[in-house]
């Protein structure tokens, strides 16, 4: 597999885009105004314990307070919480874990300060989720205070090459640190992994005098912004080429890769063309689609992407794909290319949290085995954590992907003003309906005998130039007149209506909401 990385960095935004056999199929993108949190270490407050949620929220110096759940509290260090008065003979972690199973309201208490680490960004209306299992990550390492362990990344397959890290990294575990082996450690030296350890103690210890010194709530560490952070998980040997087009990213970069790659530094490349560097890959036309609710597939099928707050459903069409004459042949055909596209899509787009992809009717059980494999194995570069179930007798797989920050769709887009998020609007004929429901109120007051109605010209139409004269109609039967005005900037599921006497606007005076709340 060839993975590319690109960096475009303008004044105002930062984008990462990584291609894997020249497809792309993951973008970051980082703004001035919304930095990155995750991995950002706090000093906090607790205020808030709530037995019946088994959470807390954490006062970290942020609008809003963070969430800590009973599931991600780890150890409480005596000297950023309340000190323990268990049993001495038992380890300081047997300890919390059974204080965890008695309930998190006699882990942390109001008011505590406790050192957290940012594991979620906030999405929508909730602040960040943080946890205070406090980890550094390395370049080939991941090092955990107050644990001891040595843990395997699960995407190292070969048990000889587990075994052979297990047994080089434990004696080189420094007291009171747990490590975490990251994949990109796969084949790597001794030396090259007491560097990695020898940075982060380093690290560590700058932080513990920052906490130690600083009030809380407080930041105590921010985590490498995004170029360098994706250098440091993303830049390994598999790639090919990083092209920076901005001179400054150039230089930081290049810095960075002779500490942590040096051997990698000669793929990394200042882009000097003259076309814009997403441009020179044809990416920019594939950006833009990344938000659209209809991707097309080969062969005329496509994919319907709906998102909500709680979930994501995709929907498999085979659309203009007609295929040959074995029916069956045709359907499984149509949804390996859509496992392909949704596996894409899914890492494109950023999508975490739950996610159900509706694929077309098979009834083949071997089709079946086949498809899950594939979608299975389209999953098999993504960095992000993932559950993913077998295809069911409904033709639906479903599957978990971890979420951390918002999609891009929330990141890139806002919710539309007219239709309120909903992506639909009120079609002509129910605004006709809801105008006339609006004259019959005007009419029981009696109070106004000529209006101004200003509607968009499509709802014009609908009511007088369609050969109905609903407008013509709704006077004779009301004994009002109407002067019908038509406004391009007025949307269609909107109207106003104005008072011909003074010109004042009558609108909000007969809405149903207006009736019902009076």
């Amino acid at each position: 597999m060839k993975k590319t990385i690109l960096v475009n960095s303008t004044e105002y935004e930062t984008r990462v885009a990584i291609l894997e056999n020249g497809t792309l199929v993951e973008l970051q993108v980082e703004r001035p105004d919304h930095d990155r949190m995750v991995g950002d270490i706090y000093k906090g407050i607790v205020k808030t314990v709530l037995p019946g949620m088994q959470a807390a929220f954490i006062d970290i110096g942020l609008p809003k307070a963070a969430y800590l759940h009973a599931s991600d509290v780890g150890k409480v260090y005596d000297r950023h919480g309340s000190s323990s008065d268990d049993d001495e003979e038992e380890a300081p972690v047997d300890i919390i874990r059974k204080k965890r199973r008695a309930g998190i309201e006699t882990v942390v208490k109001r008011n505590q300060e406790i050192l957290v680490q940012v594991i979620k960004e906030p999405i929508s209306t909730k602040g960040p989720r943080v946890a205070t299992e406090v980890s550094i990550p390395g370049r080939f390492v991941v090092m955990v205070p107050n644990d001891d362990h040595v843990r395997i990344s699960k995407r190292i397959s070969s048990w000889a090459e587990k075994k052979r890290l297990r047994k080089l990294l434990t004696p080189m575990r420094p007291e009171g640190f747990g490590l975490i082996v990251r994949t990109e450690a796969e084949g790597k030296t001794e030396a090259e992994f007491k560097a990695d350890i020898k940075r982060l103690q380093r690290l560590w210890g700058k932080l513990q005098r920052k906490a130690d010194s600083q009030k809380a709530p407080s930041q105590i560490h921010k985590e490498a912004e995004m170029i360098v952070s994706m250098i440091r998980d993303v830049f390994t040997d598999e790639c090919e080429k990083l092209l920076v087009d901005n001179r400054s990213d150039y230089k930081k970069i290049m810095r960075f890769a002779r500490q942590i790659t040096p051997h990698l530094k000669n793929r990394i490349e200042l882009y000097k063309g003259e076309q814009p560097l997403f441009d020179q890959f044809k990416l920019e036309p594939e950006i833009e689609k990344m938000l659209d609710r209809k991707v097309w597939i080969k062969k005329g099928a496509y994919l319907i992407i709906d998102q909500t707050e709680a979930m994501v459903t995709i929907d498999v069409n085979t659309g203009r794909f007609v295929g040959g004459r074995d029916q069956e042949q045709t359907i499984f055909q149509t949804n390996l290319e859509a496992a392909r596209e949704t596996a894409r899509q899914i890492r494109l787009r950023d999508i975490g949290g739950l996610i159900v992809c509706d694929f077309i009717d098979m009834y083949s059980r071997e089709n079946r085995r086949k498809l899950y494999e594939e979608f299975k194995n389209c999953f098999k570069y993504d960095r992000a954590k993932r559950a993913i179930n077998p295809v069911s007798d409904f033709g639906l797989i479903e599957l978990t992907r971890e979420r951390v920050r918002e999609s891009h769709l929330h990141t890139l887009s806002q919710a539309c003003p007219y239709c309120n998020g909903t992506g639909r609007v009120l079609s002509a004929e129910t605004m006709a309906v809801k105008i006339e429901r609006w004259f019959q109120r005007a009419k029981a007051d009696r109070r106004f005998k000529e209006f101004h109605l200003v509607v968009n010209p499509a709802l014009a139409e609908m009511m007088s130039d369609n050969g109905t004269d609903r407008l013509e109609r709704l006077m004779k039967a009301h004994r009002f007149k109407i002067n019908l005005v038509r406004d391009a900037t007025v949307p269609i599921q909107e109207f106003q209506v104005f008072n011909a006497g003074d010109n004042e606007e009558i609108t909000d005076q007969y809405r149903a909401s207006a009736k019902v709340s009076a």
